[in-house]
């Protein structure tokens, strides 16, 4: 299965109690279709109490399995608490973005996005070398022959 379709048939449950378990979620999505996989990312800080950062991922057999499972129980009640039940968004490259160690016009996409055409390239190269300084010192001061400022 390719990336993008794996992505559609995946869905993000948010806003889940510390008491939720992979068997929970696996009973509360299973009416919707045969599911997957369930991931419930572990806490950045490894020695914390939590079990887990409060969401997880369920990935169904089937996309239109997940759209049912995100109408239906988006807002629903698990464990005495509100869930969010939305579709998954692919995860970010750490390398991209305002969290990287890279500087953001050096960034791949940054540039995809922001880049001019080889003509605009071409114009502002040619000015550059216009404005590198000559060999001789007084170029482009023919026209001053008087100092201050123009007559009018």
């Amino acid at each position: 299965m390719s990336e993008k379709t794996r992505l559609k048939c995946t869905i993000y449950v948010g806003g889940l109690d510390q008491a939720v378990t992979v068997q929970t979620l696996a009973e509360a999505f299973v009416p919707f279709g045969e599911v997957v996989d369930i991931t419930l990312p572990k806490p950045d800080v490894p020695n914390s109490n939590e079990l887990h950062r409060g969401f997880g991922y369920v990935e169904f057999d089937l996309p239109e399995d997940a759209k049912e499972a995100i109408d239906n129980m988006d807002g629903s009640e698990l464990y005495g608490r509100t869930i969010k039940v939305a579709a998954a968004k692919p995860q970010k490259d750490s390398n991209e973005g305002l969290g990287s160690k890279t500087a953001i016009w050096e960034q791949e996409g940054y540039l995809s996005k922001y880049a001019v055409s080889e003509e605009d390239k071409l114009g502002a190269e040619e000015s550059r070398m216009d404005d590198e300084p000559s060999q001789d010192p007084m170029r482009r001061l023919e026209e001053l022959d008087v100092a201050g400022p123009k007559p009018e």
